[in-house]
């Protein structure tokens, strides 16, 4: 901790995590702690996957739906995963939004899997 200059409360936390040899949970309770910290202050964190780079004005648009949807604010993890082919994933609490045109291209196969 010294070397790295880690002092403080932070300092000693991670000196009693090594001490019970748990170091291996420290990015778990990196993760719950900034969840607990977002529903302290009112906010919910949100994973959107696109198939292309969103501009200002559609994160800005996509932000405030969302926003308007879970009546918080919310804090929006954008990622681009050129898979999809086109449209979004959408995932926020224990919701899932999925408009990708991959889904889209599955479902229509299976339904023409089922008529033939």
């Amino acid at each position: 901790m010294d070397k790295a200059k880690i002092t403080g409360l932070t300092g000693n936390f991670l000196r009693v995590v090594a001490r019970n040899r748990r170091l291996f949970a420290v990015p778990g309770m990196i993760r719950a702690f900034r969840r607990i910290a977002a529903e302290a202050r009112g906010e919910v964190a949100a994973e959107v996957s696109s198939a292309h780079e969103l501009t200002a004005a559609q994160r800005s648009e996509l932000t405030a739906a969302l926003k308007t949807v879970a009546g918080k604010d919310v804090a929006v993890n954008l990622t681009v995963d050129p898979t999809l082919l086109g449209g979004m994933v959408v995932k926020m609490g224990s919701r899932q939004i999925d408009t990708s045109l991959k889904t889209k291209l599955a479902s229509l196969k299976l339904a023409l899997k089922e008529v033939g």
